[in-house]
């Protein structure tokens, strides 16, 4: 066998494990087969003669291609892709533990959205170290820092992913009661009880398809989020979302828009407002009476 083909079938008996690496950095499966692309090509043409740990080379590589990307994203300010939802995960069959690893994260919505608030090099740390068990030392090479710098980097992004909710211990029926209180609340035009349920800092985010019809990208605090659902009551729907409470704007039964809800310690802490059409079609949306 030569050296290219040999190179060739490491790579591939890695791929599912690169994939789903590649996927949590850039939360795009389309980007994620990008980044294995390009980290074949960089593999195809370096000296592996030396490498002694080739499952761990190969994710160093990846890594520094995602990081790559992200950092292009953002020095062109693009909106990030977990604004606008995870797309749906597939290339890898369903009895494969790194898929199913996979698809028991992207349910997370909340997860995606705060992973794209991120730095690079703070998702790339918290990704390879919280998700995937890459020692520091190995992650202080990618994002050239020192060991405890890179250790400083996955706290505070691990502080922040706790902070935007909801987790594994969180109460879906709890979520619900406070999302359904709020558009209740929104439907009576109650604005003191909207403002309520509502965190002082709360956040309502509008994907880039929505800014196009003329939302804002941002709006900020509870005052100012519940003006917008006291304007929008008799539009928005309540729905179940991929499983969990949300709204919807759905002329003729067919969301058009809808409305995810973070909810942590009894008060909605983000509200994310997704109009892209292939995003939508993803969800899992179950309109509700009322």
């Amino acid at each position: 066998m030569d050296d290219t083909a040999w190179l060739a079938e490491r790579f591939e008996a890695q791929r599912p494990r690169l994939r789903a690496v590649a996927y949590r950095m850039l939360g795009s499966g389309g980007e994620a087969d990008d980044a294995l692309q390009e980290a074949w090509l960089r593999l195809s043409r370096s000296d592996t003669s030396t490498v002694e740990n080739m499952a761990g080379w190969l994710t160093t590589i990846v890594a520094r291609v995602c990081l790559d990307l992200l950092r292009s994203r953002q020095s062109r300010r693009e909106q990030p892709a977990g604004d606008q939802l995870p797309e749906p995960v597939s290339g890898t069959g369903d009895d494969d533990p790194e898929h199913q690893a996979l698809l028991a994260d992207s349910v997370g919505l909340a997860l995606l959205v705060v992973l794209d608030t991120l730095t690079p090099a703070e998702r790339l740390t918290f990704v390879l170290h919280d998700m995937f068990d890459v020692p520091f030392d190995q992650i202080a090479s990618i994002v050239d820092r020192s060991p405890a710098a890179a250790r400083q980097l996955a706290s505070r992004a691990r502080r922040r992913v706790r902070a935007a909710g909801p987790g594994p211990g969180s109460d879906p029926v709890r979520q619900r009661e406070v999302v359904m209180a709020f558009l209740a609340a929104s439907r009576r035009g109650d604005f003191a009880a909207l403002v309520a349920l509502l965190d002082p800092d709360v956040a309502l985010r509008t994907d880039r398809e929505g800014v196009q019809l003329g939302a804002p990208g941002e709006i900020l605090g509870a005052e100012a989020v519940a003006d917008v659902f006291i304007e929008y009551a008799g539009g928005v729907r309540p729905a179940l979302i991929n499983g969990l409470a949300g709204a919807v704007w759905a002329p003729g039964g067919q969301p058009r828009v809808a409305y995810v809800f973070t909810v942590s310690d009894g008060t909605i802490t983000d509200v994310h407002r997704v109009a892209n059409r292939e995003r939508l079609a993803e969800l899992n949306v179950v309109i509700l009476g009322g």
